[in-house]
């Protein structure tokens, strides 16, 4: 993997790393730390106001004078709002998640803006391409909260066969060995969210980020199917308690979409709020900082393909 490569200079940045928006976590202290350590930060605005991020936005620029972006929720009903605040604030990358972005292509463009949608599908991924997209997430189903239905090991080969715009994987990436899989089924970077969540300078709870270090692939579940709209987190009170509703046959309704927007947990209580995370948390076993987390990949990454490409 070359150390500069068409993702990394299309967003100008040093290192292929970009941070996933976690709603209410992705703050400016976060965002600031991934982009001053040399790789894309990203808030995420999820279902909250329009005013929060804002100023989020501010307290990121006078934390780091490196790019940095932001993530709509198309689902949020803000987007408006949301979409008037990146572009005021001259954000320069917007990512764009859970609907069809494509009615603000012309608004973000037209502001010089950096679209880069996050997919489940690679037909979808080619569709953002052919519509302007200047890269694409595929995120597969191992990533944290809201899921779809394939793989990243299927998803990115699918995809870097069709697309000639940067292709960013997601789900399941923690470490250099999972990083270097992505870059060598045709990633030109890497999106991780679950590892910068169990980093020191993520504000989530301490016993949230234990829960992380805690965890195996026995206790990370996916929880509402029945919604239409998959959550993957860790097991506990509130994740059993919306199984019984499935068996009791709930409506899809009385569960609301923003029951899950944030894991932001100020209390402490893990029991019952949305731990999401992906399934590569199993493989997450210390909290380091964000420019420990990068540097780390990186090196571990390039030694890996290298000596594979020796061992050939």
């Amino acid at each position: 993997m070359p150390k500069k490569n068409k993702l990394t200079k299309l967003l100008n940045i040093e290192y292929p790393i970009i941070q996933g928006a976690m709603a209410g976590i992705s703050d400016s202290a976060l965002v600031s730390a991934v982009s001053n350590a040399g790789g894309l930060g990203v808030i995420g605005a999820g279902f909250l106001p329009a005013s929060w991020l804002e100023e989020e936005i501010k307290k990121t620029k006078e934390l780091c004078d490196k790019p940095f972006g932001a993530n709509l929720l198309l689902r949020n009903p803000n987007i408006q709002e949301l979409t008037e605040v990146v572009i005021r604030e001259k954000v320069p990358i917007v990512f764009t998640g859970g609907g069809n972005p494509l009615p603000l292509f012309p608004y973000l463009k037209k502001a010089g803006i950096k679209i880069i949608p996050v997919v489940g599908l690679s037909r979808l991924a080619k569709k953002m391409e052919d519509n302007g997209a200047d890269a694409v997430v595929v995120e597969g189903l191992e990533s944290g909260g809201h899921i779809g239905k394939i793989t990243t090991m299927v998803l990115v080969p699918q995809a870097a066969k069709s697309l000639n715009i940067p292709l960013i994987a997601a789900g399941g990436i923690c470490d250099g060995r999972s990083a270097a899989a992505a870059f060598l089924l045709g990633a030109d970077g890497v999106q991780l969210g679950t590892r910068f969540l169990a980093s020191k300078e993520c504000l989530a709870h301490d016993n949230y980020k234990n829960a992380i270090l805690k965890a195996t692939e026995e206790n990370i579940v996916v929880a509402a199917r029945f919604t239409g709209y998959p959550v993957r987190a860790l097991e506990n009170k509130l994740t059993e308690n919306i199984q019984k509703m499935e068996e009791q046959n709930a409506f899809p309704e009385e569960i609301r979409a923003d029951r899950f927007s944030s894991s932001k947990i100020e209390s402490g209580n893990i029991e019952y709020a949305p731990l999401l995370c992906g399934s590569c948390a199993g493989g997450i076993s210390e909290i380091k900082t964000c420019a420990e987390i990068i540097k780390e990949i990186m090196e571990d990454s390039r030694r890996l393909i290298r000596e594979k490409a020796e061992e050939s």
